[in-house]
């Protein structure tokens, strides 16, 4: 779990979508419900959007260097799985800078 910590040092903004009510936002409102002050804490100068709109699908996006995004659908996975999307897209960009 040492990669919260050090994730903003990879993104520069977080957007996590989902809708307030579909079944299939549940797992993205409970992994927000649980995750957000932790991660807010450990990263403080990270901008960490939450943004809830009926009928949206649950989705992840994560900002990088030069305005590169990257955007994962988190439709049908549970908030394990979630959590290791969000790894995957902080480890995303620390590959080697030009």
């Amino acid at each position: 779990m040492a990669w919260k910590a050090a994730f903003s040092r990879n993104l520069k903004e977080l957007r996590i979508l989902f809708c307030q009510t579909s079944p299939a936002s549940a797992p993205t409102r409970s992994f927000v419900e649980k995750n957000y002050k932790e991660l807010k804490t450990v990263n403080p100068k990270l901008p960490i959007l939450i943004r809830e709109c009926s009928g949206t699908e649950p989705q992840m996006w994560a900002r990088y260097d030069l305005g590169v995004e990257k955007g994962i659908r988190l439709d049908g996975l549970t908030e394990q799985q979630i959590s290791s999307v969000l790894e995957q897209l902080a480890k995303a960009g620390t590959g080697p800078k030009a």
